[in-house]
């Protein structure tokens, strides 16, 4: 082993910059307040917030008390149904103006799931989460986007007009008369204290200039209330991201088992079917050739050998629908498929407790899949699996190599036209699993899949 005299390398600290004191940082911040554009964007929304609160109002107001007197004609039950959905359009127009005015994304509910025919319909309808959150937003703006929207946009109103005051005192020669009849060039007044000179104009004005300064935490605070409440009751439950993720594992699941049942029908139509029809060709000319007086051995050698042909093929076809060598266990069955590879594996298992036999499936063929990934594209002289508990309740199934790298995720691969490790993350979707890929350009590559210990609830 030889050792490399590294060049000696000269090294300049660069001089450290003062820390910033924190007093002199919350100063800053106050002073720049007033012209950030978020103070502006917060406006913005407050402004929209209010107007589009005035519009709820009338909507809950007309809608539900529209309905509610139909009802008794019974028109006025699909008119209900139609103003409780008709939430989901506010909760869309709120979530749209959450993410551009106030800079947070809100992750929509899932599309509603509507039943055939009327009774369908209305039944979905009223069982719908969405829209009933949708609708108790809409009644929480009457308070906040209406009530507070409007004190504070009065405050903000207020404290502007004081900060330019001197400006309308000047120009337009306000004049008010006192409890004497004596008039006053004064803007406003409070009580018996007229601001009617410049001292008193321009000490005011400076209080209006300090009240701004502070107006964007007022600003703030109630755009907070605004994104607290929207991100409650306009986004995606926990519920329903469960319903959506196992929607795609039954589907993904679904699609799985479908392409299985082609694999193994085209393997069968043609492998094993135009094998035995081959051999029954040759037992047939051979019974011909026997009743003419000939002979047969050949044909009967063609036979025999075709037999143990379609036999090694039924058996090969069995192995991919589940291999034999998991009755043994996982650990067994990756030993016969990495002593199989046509580059070298490295393998270690150490699972304490023996996971589901559909866990074991799909961690036998994903390893298989991600090998021959391996050998075809990552030109790679050496691979790695390991298969290692990640939980009390979770496997880590990691397949590495030293090749090429440069590996797309699953997503992107899918948009890209391939289908390998998307058809995996798929595969694990199913299970309540995941897969991530760590793939810089120049290697390794490494992908893991986490899989339960047993089947998912």
């Amino acid at each position: 082993m030889t050792e490399t005299q590294a060049e000696p390398t000269l090294v300049l600290d660069k001089q450290a910059a003062p820390p910033e004191q924190p007093g002199r940082g919350a100063l800053s911040a106050v002073l720049r307040a007033p012209i950030q554009t978020r103070t502006w964007k917060e406006l913005a929304y407050l402004i929209t917030a209010f107007v589009l609160g005035c519009l709820a109002v009338c909507y809950l107001f007309f809608g539900f008390g529209g309905g509610l007197y139909a009802s008794i004609f019974l028109v006025g039950i699909p008119l209900l149904a139609l103003v409780l959905l008709g939430g989901r359009v506010w909760g869309r127009i709120y979530r749209a103006l959450c993410r551009v005015l106030l800079d947070t994304p809100v992750e929509a509910p899932p599309p509603f799931d509507r039943q055939r025919g009327l009774f369908g319909f209305l039944k979905s309808a009223f069982t719908d989460r969405a829209s009933w959150r949708a609708t108790l937003f809409l009644l929480a703006q009457v308070a906040l986007g209406v009530v507070i929207g409007y004190l504070a946009l009065i405050v903000v109103a207020m404290v502007v007009f004081i900060a330019i005051s001197p400006i309308p005192w000047a120009l337009f020669d306000p004049v008010n008369v006192d409890e004497n009849g004596v008039e006053r060039h004064s803007l406003m007044q409070f009580g018996s204290f007229y601001v009617d000179s410049w001292p008193r104009v321009l000490g005011v004005a400076a209080l209006g200039v300090v009240g701004c300064f502070a107006l964007p935490w007022l600003v703030r605070g109630v755009c907070h209330l605004h994104r607290l409440l929207t991100v409650w009751l306009l986004a995606a439950t926990v519920r329903d991201r469960q319903l959506v993720e196992l929607r795609a594992s039954r589907r993904a699941a679904v699609e799985d088992a479908a392409a299985t049942l082609r694999r193994v029908e085209r393997d069968l139509h043609d492998g094993t079917q135009a094998r035995l029809v081959t051999i029954a060709m040759a037992l047939g000319r051979a019974e011909e050739r026997i009743a003419a007086g000939g002979d047969a051995t050949d044909l009967i050698a063609d036979a025999h050998a075709s037999s143990k042909e379609a036999l090694t093929e039924l058996r090969e076809l069995v192995r991919g629908i589940h291999p034999p060598a998991l009755e043994l266990g996982l650990g067994p069955a990756l030993e016969t498929l990495t002593a199989r590879s046509a580059v070298p594996v490295e393998l270690r298992v150490h699972l304490p407790q023996r996971p589901s036999p559909a866990i074991e499936a799909i961690a036998y063929f994903s390893v298989a899949e991600l090998l021959t990934n391996v050998v075809k594209h990552a030109h790679a002289d050496r691979a790695w699996v390991s298969v290692l508990p990640d939980s009390l309740r979770t496997i880590a199934v990691t397949v590495r190599d030293n090749g090429i790298g440069g590996v797309l995720p699953p997503a992107e691969s899918a948009q890209a036209g391939g289908s390998g490790l998307a058809g995996l993350a798929a595969r694990a979707r199913a299970v309540d699993g995941t897969l991530t890929v760590h793939s810089p350009a120049g290697g390794p590559t490494v992908v893991t899949i986490l899989l339960p210990k047993g089947d998912p609830q």
